[in-house]
């Protein structure tokens, strides 16, 4: 049983998502509410022994399955996770379990397509981040954009249709040129799509760096980085809570994961020659994205731009060249910081779904003294809102430590304009924080707020948790990804040119 864990991983969901449809129309609500739990909780529960069983002592890629999918060709159905990959398989079953708690009530209609959209993109995704082959991590990639433009385009706010289509043609025209540079990587591996095979590729520069483009096009569009990041917000803003949670948590995290998987290991020599402007959009990221934050009068606005400069954080790292190597400090805070915004984006915008359900508006000045009316969620919301500003002891300053560390020992000034993101952070967080929660009560709105109810509190209470735990605890996601990041140094600071 136990070898086909990354297959139930991706097929339970996707196997469940097919059974809540098939529960029929609204008349069946509760049924499909139930059918939606149990899945996603299985679907949890297979990808618990990849965190347990996981070997940190042993490198490169377990759990592996192999089979063969399209003969002619030589396109195989092969999985694997490494240290770095199945943080994110597990990260996303986790997250998909809350999602469909977070829409229990709050989603009325076309109940069972709104629970099967998820519990299908649940299983696509695992699917991308378990790929060793490029054709099979293609289709899981793209097909992953269609639950997402539907839930965005059909459960949405007003603008929806203008933000589902924004999000759908920004990501697809970037994964069009990666689908070009796997086809040209496929001739130069002896007609092999394995990844693997990929990262032994010697190239000369010049066509590196056409791959290097292909694939930052492909990837900086999902990050997303400065400046194809205009989608990110419309996304955010239109689509449901659910939606938002799943964005944030996880969706961006395919784009790093991408940049780590292909650009670095396959094209080591254009990412070092890139790495300045890399960097450099990073640092845009981080800085300009922050201010931008700092004068939202939406909410959700507010969250999104912050995850964009928060994943600034994360490229920042995954490029740290000190010579020839990368810095392994920046990497693991990299993929801490990834795993920590998972957790904390997921709390800020469930937070803002819990208000917004109450009083069905986003404007921060439609709040104020909402802690008078709902003290249990005002301190929930605190942690989230700390955890995003970065203060010790949560999950977001671990990973911004670790980045700012690794920079220091490549260079001060981008440390330096890294860790004012630290300041902005804490404004634009902690400013709507008080604009929101504290003050007397000014809406008749705000006055009829009732406290969290045992869903929202159990939601809030399990991701406090997982922002507290890998505050207090980070070996225990650190320990598994160390031996992989090493894989990964070593692969990257060997030269590939003819």
């Amino acid at each position: 049983m136990v070898e086909n864990l990354l297959s139930l991983a991706i097929w339970t969901p996707i196997v469940a998502g097919l059974l809540v449809l098939a529960t029929g129309g609204d008349k069946n609500a509760g049924l499909a509410r139930i059918v939606a739990l149990v899945g996603a909780l299985a679907a949890f529960l297979v990808t618990v022994p990849l965190f347990t069983d996981f070997k940190s002592l042993h490198g490169g890629m377990q759990f592996t399955e192999f089979a063969p999918w399209i003969a002619s060709l030589n396109i195989n159905y092969h999985l694997g996770v490494d240290g770095i990959s199945m943080l994110f398989v597990v990260l996303n079953s986790f997250t998909t379990l809350m999602v469909i708690l977070a829409g229990w009530q709050v989603i009325q209609t076309r109940v069972a397509q709104y629970m099967a959209a998820f519990l299908i993109m649940s299983g696509l995704i695992n699917g991308a981040f378990a790929a060793l082959d490029a054709v099979l991590f293609y289709v899981f990639f793209e097909a992953m954009l269609i639950p997402m433009y539907l839930i965005i385009g059909v459960w949405g706010g007003p603008r929806r249709v203008y933000a589902s289509i924004k999000f759908f043609l920004y990501t697809l025209l970037g994964s069009l040129l990666m689908l070009v540079a796997f086809v040209y990587l496929y001739f130069h591996a002896d007609k092999s799509f394995e990844i693997l095979k990929f990262q032994t590729l010697v190239l000369p520069l010049s066509v590196q760096m056409l791959l290097f483009f292909a694939f930052f096009m492909s990837f900086a569009v999902k990050v997303p980085m400065w400046p194809v990041h205009t989608w990110l917000p419309d996304a955010h803003v239109e689509a449901p809570t659910g939606g938002s949670m799943v964005l944030a948590a996880i969706t961006l995290k395919i784009g790093a994961y991408g940049f780590l998987r292909f650009a670095l290991p396959i094209l080591p020599d254009a990412s070092r020659e890139l790495a300045p402007l890399m960097v450099a959009l990073s640092l845009v990221a981080v800085v300009y994205i922050g201010l931008v934050a700092l004068v939202q009068t939406d909410m959700k606005k507010l969250v999104a731009y912050s995850s964009i400069s928060h994943m600034g954080f994360v490229t920042l790292g995954m490029f740290m060249f000190a010579g020839d190597s990368l810095n392994q400090w920046a990497i693991e805070g990299a993929l801490v910081q990834m795993v920590s915004h998972g957790f904390v984006s997921a709390g800020m915008f469930f937070c803002i779904g819990v208000m917004y359900d109450r009083v069905h508006s986003r404007n921060i000045a439609d709040y104020g003294g909402v802690a008078n009316k709902m003290p249990i969620f005002a301190a929930f919301f605190m942690l989230f809102a700390m955890a995003n500003s970065g203060l010790p002891a949560t999950s977001g300053f671990v990973g911004e430590f670790m980045v700012i560390m690794g920079a220091v020992q490549v260079n001060f000034w981008f440390a330096f304009a890294a860790a004012t993101t630290l300041i902005f952070g804490a404004a634009y967080t902690l400013w709507m924080y008080k604009r929101v929660v504290f003050g007397d009560v000014g809406n008749h709105h705000v006055e009829e707020m009732q406290d969290v109810n045992k869903r929202e509190f159990l939601v809030l209470a399990v991701l406090g948790v997982a922002v507290l735990g890998m505050g207090l605890v980070p070996d225990l996601f650190a320990s598994k990804m160390h031996l992989s990041v090493n894989d990964l140094i070593a692969h990257v600071a060997h030269s590939k040119l003819k």
